[in-house]
């Protein structure tokens, strides 16, 4: 059997599909196929990602293809995908999660804050805007897309002094070296899944092989944090673009295993900002999140920004 492997046509969604199929290829002793597939994401990249309603626009195309036969599996940037089941669908592994952090890329090695005032910075996330703008209100925000490349040329051509990015893009496409900070959770929560891959298959007529090397794949820990992330989301009913972030940690061993939660939403202009953080069994992960949401809305989160109301 060849599995056949959908993923986004972009050079990072190919780089991070290839990882997944060299480890799926050792474990299955089968030959792995990639099928391209260009999303509605990929094909407009002049519309922020705002107006698309930032849920799914990513990932339809290739879920497509594998619910007809197109493909076996799909490999997705988990933070890309709405926190809503698929029907038809299994996210079937979760692997190992690289580090979930965003990074600033300037062409001096400033950090966030060592910036300049008025310095203008590049990101097409109202999550890192509205945290870039709660740390430093000095600063211009300006939306940018495009693939890494395109958005590290905007900081080295003069267009932008600094653009944000997710770490663990650069780590895949060792594109380290372009990094002038990790900015830490304490100042920028990543997005929820941030880091991690996102394995589906069809949740019916999967050859076993197939399954054992995916269950092979999946990371417990990883699985445990981004479920509680995940959690938080849906609760919030926040789609990916909007101003929310959380971070989940794991620790323990076996059944005592702990999940450790922050989130925080911000209002879009960064001027008010609710973070809370909580701790429960990574077997609940589900129930960790959505108790940390309760308590973000109770504190007052629902009048920050358009948060509420766009389902993802």
């Amino acid at each position: 059997m060849t599995i056949r492997l959908a993923t986004r046509a972009s050079l990072l969604a190919r780089t991070q599909s290839g990882h997944v199929a060299d480890a799926l290829r050792e474990l299955s002793g089968q030959d792995v196929e990639i099928v391209h597939v260009k999303s509605h994401g990929d094909a407009d990249q002049s519309t922020p990602l705002a107006s698309f309603g930032g849920v799914g626009v990513f990932v339809a195309a290739v879920r497509e293809a594998v619910l007809r036969g197109e493909a076996d599996i799909a490999v997705h940037s988990l933070k890309d995908l709405p926190t809503e089941p698929a029907p038809g669908l299994v996210v079937a592994a979760i692997p190992l999660r690289e580090d979930p952090r965003d990074v600033l890329v300037t062409r001096d090695g400033r950090t966030v804050m060592t910036l300049p005032a008025g310095a203008r910075v590049g990101t097409g996330s109202p999550r890192r805007a509205a945290q870039l703008l709660a740390a430093r209100p000095d600063l211009e925000v300006v939306p940018v897309r495009g693939n890494v490349d395109t958005r590290l040329r905007t900081v080295t051509d003069g267009t932008l002094d600094a653009v944000v990015l997710a770490r663990a893009g650069l780590a895949r496409l060792d594109r380290l070296d372009a990094v002038s900070e990790a900015i830490e959770p304490d100042l920028m929560l990543p997005a929820p899944g941030q880091g991690a891959l996102a394995v589906e298959c069809r949740d019916v007529d999967v050859d076993a092989a197939l399954l054992d090397a995916l269950r092979s794949l999946d990371d417990a820990a990883t699985r445990a944090a981004v479920t509680a992330e995940r959690s938080l989301l849906a609760t919030l009913e926040a789609g990916c673009s909007a101003p929310v972030g959380a971070y989940a940690t794991v620790s323990g061993e076996g059944e005592a295993l702990l999940v450790h939660l922050t989130g925080n939403v911000v209002s879009l202009d960064g001027t008010v900002s609710v973070r809370k953080s909580v701790t429960g069994a990574a077997g609940d992960a589900v129930a960790v999140g959505r108790e940390l949401a309760l308590d973000l809305l109770a504190s007052g989160a629902p009048g920050l920004s358009p948060v509420r109301g766009s389902a993802s």
